[in-house]
């Protein structure tokens, strides 16, 4: 007998392998990085942007190690309510946090869609926000039809985004870009720390990503060995890729001029190569597009997650028996990301995305740390990091978290 089409019982299909997973982060994390904020970040830090990247992808790392532990331990969508609540055996601050990371998912979102229609307009003159609704609108259809559909699609715009970095850095090398001063170790006067230290949190928004592949844990084919290698490779090539198109990016136009440019990979491409930047400014929309499809269907993971897990009306959790996604979590999802995105700027998102996140990700660390104190158990084969990995992933989410405030 075959369920109803929003039948609650039909359940999320294992159908990611290795290689859609890494493509998968690494897709969410370098069209919400890179291609949006490498001109704000280098309106703030200037000519020692690459080390706010190397800043951000430091702290960073620790998270991974943690999330790797956890998503191995308990593999389910809402993750990181799920790793709270075992944790701490609170319904209320398992609802708080997995409702903060639906927040930041879709702010992230917003936040995206809005780069991305900087440089749909370098095609078509139309105003933002017919360009946002759009763009949310066709790809809130992607997510809806079906995650292997989804991530397949992700996995492809991967490769072309990706590609076009590669271009980008080609060509630099090429030129003798980017001069071995842009890896400078910048003074230590006030000023220049204050610029580095606000910039490595809007850096750190655009290493954003790698998480989401804890709430499609249930659609992996292994999660206890492929989740793990997925975000470790995930983090390892974005972090090359920064740092390389930070250094070559100030170093081939002046830091004022890329944070005033409303495309400016676009910007660098053109000063790097010579050639028309159309075809690039395509690759960005392709790489914008992807992140925007990648946390509009994590945050709806999340909701169908918490939904499943009670903290959420029940309702959030069907799962259409064709599609086998969770339909109903995936309209609300939509309609908050058109909402933020028509209603805040840029970078006020990215910066809200990057606090919410840095607060996540310390529930996330500190939850591991009293699972290990305590000694609760987990049925699942899982990895196992060192204890420092937690107790200085905290430390640094705190710490980057209090100079955000401070400045």
């Amino acid at each position: 007998m075959t369920g109803t089409p929003l039948d609650p019982k039909p359940a999320l299909r294992r159908r990611l392998g290795l290689l859609l997973l890494v493509l998968y982060g690494t897709g969410i994390t370098i069209g919400a990085g890179i291609y949006v904020l490498i001109g704000a970040v280098a309106g703030h830090a200037g000519a020692y942007s690459v080390w706010s990247f190397i800043l951000a992808a430091a702290v960073m790392a620790l998270t991974v190690g943690s999330y790797a532990e956890m998503a191995t331990r308990y593999p389910v969508s809402a993750g990181e309510a799920a790793y709270v609540r075992a944790a701490f055996n609170s319904r209320f601050l398992s609802t708080t946090v997995g409702l903060l990371t639906v927040c930041i998912n879709v702010v992230a979102a917003s936040a995206v869609a809005l780069g991305s229609a900087g440089y749909i307009r370098q095609f078509i003159d139309l105003p933002a926000p017919a360009i946002i609704l759009a763009v949310v609108l066709s790809l809130g259809a992607v997510a809806a039809w079906g995650i292997l559909e989804s991530v397949a699609l992700a996995g492809l715009f991967t490769l072309v985004e990706a590609g076009g970095l590669i271009w980008i850095i080609g060509s630099a090398f090429h030129m003798g870009l980017p001069p071995p001063s842009s890896f400078a170790v910048p003074p230590m006067d006030a000023a220049t720390l204050s610029g580095i230290s606000f910039a490595s949190l809007l850096a750190f928004f655009a290493f954003v990503g790698f998480e989401g592949l804890a709430n499609i844990v249930e659609e992996a084919k292994a999660p206890h060995r492929d989740i793990p290698w997925a975000m470790t490779m995930t983090l390892l090539l974005t972090t090359v890729l920064y740092v390389l198109i930070a250094a070559i990016s100030v170093a081939a136009v002046p830091p004022g001029e890329l944070a005033a440019s409303p495309a400016p990979l676009s910007l660098v491409f053109r000063t790097v190569t010579g050639m028309n930047p159309a075809t690039f400014n395509l690759i960005a929309v392709v790489a914008t597009l992807n992140t925007v499809l990648a946390q509009m269907t994590m945050a709806s993971r999340i909701i169908y997650g918490m939904a499943r897990q009670g903290d959420l009306p029940t309702g959030l959790s069907s799962v259409h028996a064709r599609t086998g996604t969770p339909l109903i979590a995936t309209a609300a999802v939509i309609l908050a990301v058109t909402g933020l995105a028509l209603a805040f700027p840029i970078e006020e998102l990215a910066e809200g995305t990057s606090l919410a996140t840095l607060a996540a990700f310390a529930f996330v660390n500190l939850s591991l740390l009293r699972i290990r104190m305590k000694r609760i158990h987990s049925a699942a084969p899982h990895v196992r990091v060192p204890i420092w990995v937690p107790t200085m992933g905290i430390l640094t989410c705190v710490a980057m978290f209090a100079v955000a405030l401070l400045l």
